[in-house]
């Protein structure tokens, strides 16, 4: 992974350009195949709407074409600063902030009022709140824009493209923010569906479903960020109302708005990139490792990020299946991690969170990828994937790793440059 701040905020150069260079070489020595890097759409199109200056994505782009290192392109349409690992503060687009501003609706929302200005919130993907735009037009017209100017580079140099949809570019609720202490590992984090937008669709949806009452906001009694999940009525083993009527309603309702903002978000993407496209690249869309109090019942923290998985329901097959309809890669984070390496009381499971991702993209034939969450040594991450993903799978991956065959599953291993 490139550092978060290869090129400078004003949009026009590298930082670093010498060591960039160097390091890019010496990458390509060490038989490495490519890199990724973001996108910032608050860097690009900082100047205003429809205004990119592409120049220092440019002169990376023809350095890694010169030193013959593929990239991965990462679309992010996310604000860098409050996640784990984030070293630099970029923000969303000045524009976008200053209409944010002026209708803090826009921006996701606790039960306590508390504002997230990460990500826009996906209740008004379909407004045309930014100077005509809705916020998937933004998004489509960035992809497009990037495409376009980077035309030459497609399927040859740039070979991915990673869709953000969410904090730290995941298709996710940004259920656990770490910026100013709201949250900590490993806190069951809190649902994000107060904003004026996300409510008139739980309103419309509850009386859809005959319950009006439903349709005033979130469960009250699922505790707050930093919670277990049995501190709390909703999340609890035995008669939380996660598993109640009313519950399977709001975490049906509450999954569905974040599978449609992936359907949006990814239909302009495949618009831009798909196979009528240009250059022939692969679409990708990384999915949030959400390990800790996976052994519990309810598995309330992937229940707040938007993803209703719980002992009994698969939360994950339907992920799956919507990229496999658009033809997109699945990128799962945390790979490399160990169950022992984590803290047992809080029930973490990663081991067991692969399997079960790696099952739901073979179930629904979607390529799978892997991101690794913590830095490792290439020989010791490699088994560690091999042990989470199943031993059975080993030649599989190796044949993915050290490609014939550019069509194969594949696990990618993403190294930090340093």
């Amino acid at each position: 992974m490139m550092p978060l701040d290869t090129v400078k905020k004003c949009g026009s150069a590298l930082n670093r350009r010498k060591a960039v260079a160097a390091s890019l070489a010496a990458l390509k020595s060490a038989g490495v195949e490519g890199v990724m890097v973001d996108v910032w759409w608050g860097i690009v199109e900082s100047e205003g709407p429809g205004r990119y200056n592409f120049d220092g994505y440019m002169e990376l782009m023809e350095m890694a074409r010169k030193t013959g290192l593929k990239v991965q392109a990462v679309m992010s349409f996310h604000q860098c600063g409050g996640n784990v690992g984030d070293s630099v503060n970029i923000p969303l687009p000045r524009w976008v902030v200053e209409e944010m501003e002026k209708d803090q609706d826009l921006a996701y929302t606790d039960q306590w009022g508390r504002r997230n200005f990460e990500y826009i919130s996906l209740g008004c993907d379909a407004m045309p709140v930014f100077k005509g735009r809705t916020p998937v037009e933004c998004y489509t017209d960035f992809m497009r824009a990037f495409r376009d100017h980077f035309a030459s580079f497609l399927g040859d140099t740039i070979v991915e493209i990673q869709v953000g949809m969410g904090p730290a570019g995941e298709l996710r609720y940004p259920s656990y923010p770490e910026s100013n202490g709201t949250w900590k590992f490993p806190g069951i984090g809190a649902f994000q569906c107060n904003d004026r937008y996300m409510r008139s669709s739980l309103k419309a949806a509850a009386e859809a479903a005959g319950k009006p009452e439903w349709g005033h906001g979130g469960p009250t009694d699922a505790g707050g960020y930093n919670n277990w999940p049995e501190d709390t009525l909703f999340f609890r083993r035995d008669g939380g109302g996660w598993s109640t009527e009313y519950g399977e309603f709001f975490l049906s309702w509450y999954s569905q708005m974040l599978m449609e903002h992936g359907e949006r978000v990814l239909s302009g993407a495949t618009s831009v990139f798909g196979d009528d496209a240009p250059g022939g690249v692969k679409v990708s869309v990384k999915v949030a490792g959400i390990h800790w109090h996976y052994g519990t019942r309810s598995h309330a923290p992937e229940l707040t990020a938007g993803y209703y998985n719980t002992r009994h329901r698969d939360g994950y097959l339907p992920i799956a299946r919507m990229l496999a309809r658009h033809g997109a890669v699945l990128n799962f984070t945390c790979v490399e991690m160990r169950d022992h390496e984590q803290p047992q009381e809080a029930e973490c499971m990663p081991e067991a969170l692969v399997r079960q991702v790696a099952a739901a993209a073979r179930a629904a034939g979607v390529g799978l990828a892997g991101e690794n969450a913590l830095p490792r040594l290439f020989g010791e991450l490699l088994d560690l994937c091999f042990l989470s993903l199943g031993e059975e799978n080993r030649s599989e991956v190796e044949r993915a790793l050290f490609p014939p065959d550019e069509n194969r599953s594949r696990i990618i291993i993403t190294l930090e440059m340093m």
